[in-house]
Order: structure tokens, then C-alpha cells, then sequence
């Protein structure tokens, strides 16, 4: 396997500039996810990758070499799209073997790749099959049997999951991080389910817009967000955002108004541009919320949704200043819709964000 590098990467369709000078780098080995919303350049960036896309400005290197100028098929990689992709009039194991008879390697090679590879992903008794015949999940296991069997240095997979139920793509997510074990696999897999990300990645990298906002480890970005678009894509249910005002400042706090009757006091450090009397929005993340009576900071509301997963509720609360908050709570919590509660947290688990969305430093603990 390989490591990936890209150097100051811009790609543009005409006069659009759609990836806007990315530099990253992905280590030998390492699972390494693409997320952001829709149009946000990471599938591009992939193809980019793959030599699907050619390069306006940069340079793309796999194992040290470099590779943008090159055909996807000298680059190493293997790529799993979202559609299946498979020949209907081929049963499985001519799907997964065709690139190798392609290449015409030898027929006992060709099929030691192609058994291994179907042992790995549990499909050996599915080899005669023609894909009519299997379901979606089958299907998808196949086509990543198809790259398996290339040996490539990086496996790159463009939102493989999305075809399939939501059972099914739970199931899938275990199974592709079993299979990057196995394998010991350099792979680059894009998505815009950020749960996907947060489950599967060794490393997650955010996109917006062509932008790289962050790169790091899922719990990295989830407890230390560079923003507040990091902060509100990262986590399910989405990070609560309040409007407030900073009343105070000192080298190791922010003091807010969140509204006239509520002003808190958050430890952080702030940076020289922060100003008293300056619009910041504070994010607290819905476990970090807390009905009850006592806690230093309050906030009223009417409860006007409730959400019931077994062992946890989700509780969707109109406050006072009309701003809707998501409470979690425990699953077995006696609230309805109507009832007017009480929500407390605490300064530590804040967030602060100033007018551009740019955090504060990170909390002290």
C-alpha cells in the first residue's frame, strides 16, 4: 500500500473554480473520509485522485510518485462507486475477474485473487450468480471483490453505501472497517453522512465549497471544531447554536449575555480580536444539555416534538427567545409535547463562535 499526497490541487470546468488549492495527506494504511454536503467538492476531489479528472494546477503523488499526468489505470488505485457498476450478463466471479483477464494474467493467479477476495468478503457460494440474482448488498460486495483482487496501493470509494437500506448500510459500515484491517489497506472513501465518517475514518477531512475547513480524527473535530460549519456538521443530532453578546473578556474567559436574563461565563481564550459587546454565537452539543433545576445555567421552554430510540430520547424544545434547542435524554424520560421544562449546562461544554464563525480557543477542561 501507499500514501497519498496532494499539493496546492485547484480544479476548474471552464471559467469554475471548484477545488480551491488543497494540500493533504494521506498516510500508508490509513482510512482517510471525504465529508461535506452536497456540491461541496469531494467527489471531484476523488477523481482528481483516480485520474478520472485531470488536475488544473497541482500535483498528486501515490507512493512517492507522482501521478497526475498519468492514466487512472498506471496509478495503482482501485475505485467502488455508488453504482454497482457490474456487467448484468457475467455471473460474479467473471465480474470480479475480468480487469485481471483483461490484463491477462495467469488463469491460476487470476483465480487464487478471486477466491481470496471472496473468502474475505463471505460471497464464495454467490461466485455463479449473475447480479439479477443478488441483493444490493451482495451486489456492493462484489465490486469491492473486483478491486480487492487488483492488489491496488490505494482503494478509493465514492459513496458506496448510498444505495442501500439503512439496516444494510449500518451492517456495511462494520464490514468495509473490518475489511481495511484485513487488508492493511490505504483507502479514501467519500461520503456526506457524517455518521458514516465519524464511524469508519481513522482520519475525516470537511469540505465546503472546494475548501478544506479541517482535517483530524472524528473525535478531534467533534470536541474541537476550527468552526462553526465543523460544529454543526459533525455530530447527529447537529450541535444547538444561541445567539448572544460578549459582555466581558479576560485571558482565560468570555462572559455572555445569551439573553436578558441569562449571562454565563465560559472558560477559553478568546484571541486578540475579540471585543466586548461583540455578536457570537455559543454551541452546546444536545447530550450536554440537561433538564433539570438546579444547574447554573437555565433556559425555558415548551417541548414541541418528542423523539423515542429505546434507550434515549430526543427532545425538540422552543425556549423563551423562540430559538429551537435538541435536549438528549434518557430513554425511558417521562416528558410529552406541551410541557414547559427546564434546561441546564454547563460554561465547560460551550463553544464560542465570533461573527465569522471562527471558534474561540480551545476550552480549558
Amino acid at each position: 500500500m501507499a500514501d497519498v499526497k496532494m499539493t496546492s490541487i485547484y480544479k476548474s470546468f471552464g471559467n469554475t473554480e471548484v477545488i480551491h488549492g488543497v494540500d493533504l495527506e494521506v498516510e500508508d494504511h490509513e482510512f482517510v473520509v471525504f465529508v461535506g454536503p452536497s456540491g461541496c467538492g469531494k467527489s471531484t476531489l476523488l477523481r482528481l485522485v483516480a485520474g478520472l479528472e485531470d488536475v488544473t494546477q497541482g500535483e498528486i503523488e501515490i507512493d512517492g510518485q507522482r501521478v497526475d499526468h498519468l492514466p487512472p489505470a498506471k496509478r495503482g488505485i482501485a475505485m467502488v462507486f455508488q453504482s454497482y457498476a457490474l456487467y448484468p450478463h457475467m455471473n460474479v466471479y467473471q465480474n470480479m475477474s475480468f480487469g485481471l483477464r483483461l490484463a491477462k494474467t495467469d488463469k491460476k493467479i487470476t483465480d487464487q485473487k478471486v477466491r481470496d477476495a471472496a473468502d474475505i468478503l463471505q460471497i464464495t457460494e454467490l461466485l455463479e450468480r449473475k447480479p439479477k440474482e443478488l441483493s444490493g448488498g451482495q451486489r456492493q460486495r462484489v465490486a469491492i471483490g473486483r478491486a480487492i483482487v487488483r492488489d491496488p496501493m490505494v482503494f478509493l470509494f465514492d459513496e458506496p453505501l448510498s444505495n442501500l437500506d439503512a439496516k444494510l448500510r449500518v451492517q456495511m459500515r462494520i464490514e468495509l472497517t473490518k475489511l481495511h484491517r484485513e487488508l492493511n489497506a490505504t483507502m479514501i472513501y467519500v461520503t456526506h453522512d457524517q455518521v458514516e465518517a465519524m464511524t469508519m475514518a481513522d482520519k475525516i477531512v470537511v469540505l465546503r465549497e472546494g475548501y478544506v475547513e479541517q482535517v483530524g480524527a472524528p473525535l478531534d473535530l467533534y470536541h474541537k471544531p476550527a468552526n462553526i460549519f465543523v460544529a454543526g456538521f459533525i455530530g447527529s443530532p447537529a450541535m444547538n447554536f444561541m445567539d448572544g453578546t460578549t459582555s466581558g473578556i479576560s485571558d482565560k474567559a468570555v462572559e455572555l449575555d445569551l439573553n436578558s436574563k441569562l449571562k454565563i461565563k465560559i472558560p477559553c481564550t478568546p484571541g486578540n480580536d475579540a471585543a466586548t459587546g461583540s455578536p457570537v454565537s455559543v454551541g452546546v452539543r444536545p447530550e450536554h444539555l440537561e433538564l433539570t433545576s438546579d444547574k447554573e445555567a437555565k433556559l425555558r421552554g415548551e417541548v414541541f416534538a418528542v423523539e423515542r430510540l429505546g434507550g434515549e430520547t430526543y427532545l425538540y424544545v422552543s425556549t423563551e427567545s423562540n430559538k429551537e434547542l435538541t435536549v438528549h435524554a434518557a430513554g425511558d424520560k417521562v416528558v410529552s409535547v406541551g410541557d414547559s421544562v427546564s434546561i441546564g449546562f454547563s460554561p465547560d461544554t460551550c463553544h464560542i463562535f465570533d461573527g465569522e464563525g471562527k471558534v474561540f480557543e480551545k476550552l480549558a477542561s
